[in-house]
């Protein structure tokens, strides 16, 4: 989200390597475990993926971002899945040289000795402003997320317009010298287009919600972590998802949710990787969230830290 030349979006490598090179280091805990920042050799290309519909938009934006090397993969933590992942040594050797962001809950404090780069959550955009202009976020905080989904946690009138929403939270952050995440979750099709039968991320992709959020985002998280039961259609609808984003906003970045425990049937470490593989060209990278079961996840299955353990080790 650094501001540097950006190549066009028709290459779908470039397209995966592209959040945030201002990292100038991950993530350490002691000084034996501190991870430092990676080189710039510039990305290969590939074939572009393609639109879900020939109706995505083509407004191109003024976003222009640097570009990590191939093959390293951005992170998006919370405190809690940060804290268990550094804990396994062969995951401490596969962070070394990715790009880490640690989430916080407002009030949270960041995990000591960590040199990721801070990002506030927020299911409000109401209250993400309130909390900057308030000046509650930990010093040296490097971005906020909004999370708007079809939840007690995110106003009414929110989950109605979220792009209203996101416009005013990425003012606020921008005056703030902040970076702005939006992460729309695919439950909001149920507000947004009621009644529809057709799947949620069919529903998501015709509404073109990411691609109109890109205008006003230094970054998107596609909350696909429902689909990654299906390495096929995950793909397909990251694919195109993406394909929207770049098409607001060449300079977006891109990156994608995964889950090691989402509600219904169980997933493993194969399905994660196997995710990853058939996406790691579209994005660059993946939010890998270790959630546990409670207010904001009520059907959520046991935390499986080891779920993500063995999925950040296959990548080695």
């Amino acid at each position: 989200m650094n501001i540097c030349p950006r190549q066009r979006p028709h290459d779908a490598r470039e397209r995966g390597a592209a959040f945030a090179i201002a990292v100038a280091a991950a993530v350490a805990v002691t000084a034996a475990w501190m991870l430092t920042a990676c080189s710039t050799a510039a990305p290969g290309g590939s074939a572009s993926p393609k639109p879900y519909t020939d109706g995505a938009p083509g407004a191109t934006g003024t976003g222009r971002v640097s570009m990590p090397p191939q093959g390293n993969l951005a992170w998006l933590l919370t405190r809690s899945a940060l804290t268990q992942l550094l804990a396994d040594p062969a995951v401490r050797a596969e962070l070394q040289g990715s790009q880490v962001y640690e989430i916080l809950q407002p009030g949270q404090q960041p995990l000591a000795g960590s040199t990721a780069k801070l990002v506030v959550t927020f299911a409000s955009a109401t209250a993400l402003e309130e909390a900057v202009q308030g000046g509650q976020l930990p010093d040296g905080t490097y971005g906020v997320l909004y999370d708007p989904e079809a939840w007690a946690f995110t106003p009414v009138t929110e989950q109605l317009d979220p792009v209203q929403a996101a416009s005013r939270a990425a003012a606020v952050a921008h005056a703030h010298g902040l970076r702005l995440i939006v992460a729309p979750a695919l439950n909001l099709t149920t507000v947004l287009r009621p009644g529809s039968t057709e799947p949620r991320w069919r529903q998501f992709l015709d509404l073109n919600l990411v691609g109109r959020l890109a205008r006003v985002a230094d970054a998107v998280e596609l909350q696909a972590q429902s689909l990654e039961r299906d390495p096929v259609t995950y793909a397909a609808f990251v694919r195109a998802a993406a394909a929207q984003a770049s098409a607001a906003n060449p300079g977006i970045s891109v990156l994608a949710g995964l889950s090691t425990n989402p509600p219904g049937a169980p997933v493993d470490s194969e399905h994660l990787t196997a995710a990853i593989q058939a996406t790691r060209s579209l994005v660059v990278g993946y939010w890998l969230n270790i959630p546990g079961q409670g207010a904001r996840c009520p059907t959520c299955n046991a935390p499986r830290p080891d779920i993500a353990i063995q999925t950040l080790q296959a990548l080695r």
